[in-house]
């Protein structure tokens, strides 16, 4: 399923990216978030359509969350917690 909460991550940044007119950078797992192209309202339109799409959302669900730095960071963090919530 990992693969699967990757690509789904990956297409919500692609759509956002050309929806609010940003270039993306190349989504590397070093990528730091902060370098991907997008800003803090797009970034906030991604979060909102993965929890659409993949029913959580790590940022609201655990008070201790770390913010993840990098974009492989933001994929495990998904990815983490989708397992979780799934057991």
């Amino acid at each position: 399923m990992s693969a699967s909460i990757r690509s789904t991550i990956v297409s919500q940044f692609e759509q956002v990216a050309a929806e609010q007119h940003h270039k993306l950078a190349p989504l590397t797992d070093e990528r730091p978030l902060m370098e991907s192209g997008l800003d803090s309202l797009a970034f906030a339109i991604v979060v909102a359509r993965l929890e659409d799409s993949l029913g959580i959302d790590p940022f609201t669900a655990s008070e201790d969350a770390q913010f993840p730095v990098t974009f492989g960071d933001f994929v495990r963090m998904y990815e983490t917690m989708y397992e979780s919530a799934s057991a």
